[in-house]
């Protein structure tokens, strides 16, 4: 059974600075303690991620995944190609500017094996 969950946040950075940041996969460990490993394997012709494998540890479950990024100018989304404990997971970030700061939502919806 799917499970869904959403959340806001606002940021004082630009919707592209922000998108940088979620670009910079490789450094995702440090900024998201639940990623212990992460690794971009293919790149879209700009430079952006577009498949990454990670190493996720939750709630004491380590699960390689790999998956798939969709970028525009105001979000960013992603879809599981493949996981060791998950059926499903699509994913994003959608940034709305808000004077000088962002408005920064997470969507999120899961299937557990």
């Amino acid at each position: 059974m799917a499970t869904t969950d959403s959340r806001e946040v606002t940021i004082a950075a630009t919707p592209e600075e922000i998108l940088d940041v979620i670009a910079d996969v490789e450094s995702t460990p440090t900024w998201s303690p639940q990623y212990a490993k992460s690794e971009i394997l293919e790149r879209y012709p700009d430079g952006r991620p577009k498949q990454a494998k990670m190493t996720v540890k939750v709630a004491g479950i380590t699960d390689e995944q790999v998956i798939e990024y969709t970028w525009t100018d105001s979000s960013v989304t992603w879809t599981l190609l493949s996981s060791s404990s998950m059926k499903a997971q699509d994913a994003g970030y959608t940034l709305t500017p808000a004077g000088d700061k962002t408005k920064v939502r997470f969507d999120m919806k899961i299937d557990l094996s």
